[in-house]
């Protein structure tokens, strides 16, 4: 059995059109590259939408935390405005306090003089009695190491 051309086809067909039984070639070349468009775009989708998170973390920034979840969060809602406050937030240099505040803490630390261990049979002192401008625990001084914190009077022309 022979195939013959259907009598209202043209004598020259283009390339693309394929005869009976035979694979469509054109076909085969549009899925593979439509697959390859979508993981592609897909791709480049991925990398701009980590763009804020990788700068922050490039940079080595406090607020890396924030970018990242930011990020997610704008990944699963679709909504653009967490990943443009992400994007924000990677540039924004944020300063460092929690440093500082430990630096201070330990030079404190080491300049207070360490507690006393207390004996355990040792019976503990009195508390000693607190004058009005000194705290508890803190005697009362002598008259001689009393020192006057009221300035000096002015005169009646200072007035």
């Amino acid at each position: 059995m022979t195939t013959s051309q259907n009598p209202l086809a043209p004598e020259h067909l283009p390339f693309f059109i394929t005869p009976p039984g035979e694979p469509d070639v054109l076909f085969n070349i549009m899925v593979v590259f439509v697959v390859l468009c979508i993981v592609g775009l897909g791709v480049i989708f991925f990398t701009i939408h980590t763009l804020p998170e990788r700068m922050a973390h490039r940079t080595k920034k406090v607020q890396l935390d924030f970018v990242a979840i930011l990020g997610l969060i704008a990944l699963f809602t679709n909504e653009h405005i967490y990943w443009i406050a992400a994007l924000i937030l990677a540039f924004i240099d944020l300063p460092d306090f929690l440093t500082p505040m430990q630096r201070i803490a330990s030079a404190v630390e080491n300049l207070a003089p360490p507690e006393p261990a207390e004996e355990p049979g040792a019976e503990s002192a009195k508390p000693l009695a607190a004058s009005p401008d000194r705290g508890p625990g803190e005697a009362t001084p002598k008259p001689s190491e009393r020192v006057d914190a009221r300035p000096a009077q002015k005169g009646a022309a200072h007035a």
